[in-house]
């Protein structure tokens, strides 16, 4: 059974897309490499990965964390799990901030892992990306794009493109001039020719995104 690593060769990805897609190695020579996420190399755990993740949901950085802070202290753990939210009820999440919602999905998360539904980090260096996204989307409140992220940020996974993701979209819009951003579907097969290295054009695509977004942005006149 083949075992995947966690990361990847940016320098071999870096070479192979800026010549296999002429018009975004023009974008990639501009931006520069892009380095790999040191995310790579530390320790995980999937399970208060998840936990974090549906904490996060539709809530800014600084809320979350507020949020997320007061959990760790009711709970008396840094650590999101079966057991340590099993020590206080649904009542005290909600005092926490925790919504209605993302209580339910943190009961259900807890109650898969107590189940063993959840691969660790040994099983899921023994599976592919659709067996990895297969197992966690039944999650409440854990949707594929959320695994995708965990994927390519944290397990590190070469060749995984989020086509929903509208900042992908929206850089292959600019990469490939169009007029509007392509559909997922197009999109699926506009990035078959940056196999087996997607996950690293798809970071191109956030920059280039992110860049044209920021020459659109007015800049303060000094007074």
């Amino acid at each position: 059974m083949p075992r995947h690593a966690r990361g990847f060769d940016t320098v071999a990805a870096y070479d192979w897309l800026s010549r296999r897609d002429r018009k975004l190695g023009t974008w990639m020579r501009r931006l520069g490499p892009i380095e790999p996420d040191p995310r790579w190399r530390r320790a995980f755990d999937p399970v208060d990965a998840l936990a974090r993740a549906i904490l996060f949901q539709q809530l800014s950085g600084k809320a979350a964390a507020t949020i997320v802070g007061r959990v760790e202290a009711a709970i008396g753990s840094t650590r999101l799990h079966a057991d340590t939210l099993g020590t206080i009820d649904d009542v005290a999440l909600r005092a926490c901030g925790v919504s209605g919602n993302k209580t339910l999905a943190l009961r259900d998360l807890a109650a898969r892992e107590a189940a063993g539904d959840i691969p660790g980090l040994r099983r899921m260096a023994t599976m592919d990306n659709e067996a990895i996204i297969a197992a966690l989307v039944p999650i409440r409140g854990i949707g594929r794009w959320t695994v995708e992220m965990m994927l390519m940020f944290r397990l590190g996974r070469a060749d995984l493109l989020p086509v929903d993701d509208l900042g992908v979209r929206k850089g292959a819009q600019i990469v490939d001039r169009l007029d509007a951003m392509p559909t997922p579907r197009e999109l699926a097969l506009r990035g078959e020719r940056w196999a087996p290295y997607r996950t690293y054009a798809a970071f191109y695509l956030w920059r280039i995104a992110d860049a044209a977004q920021a020459a659109k942005t007015p800049t303060p006149r000094s007074q």
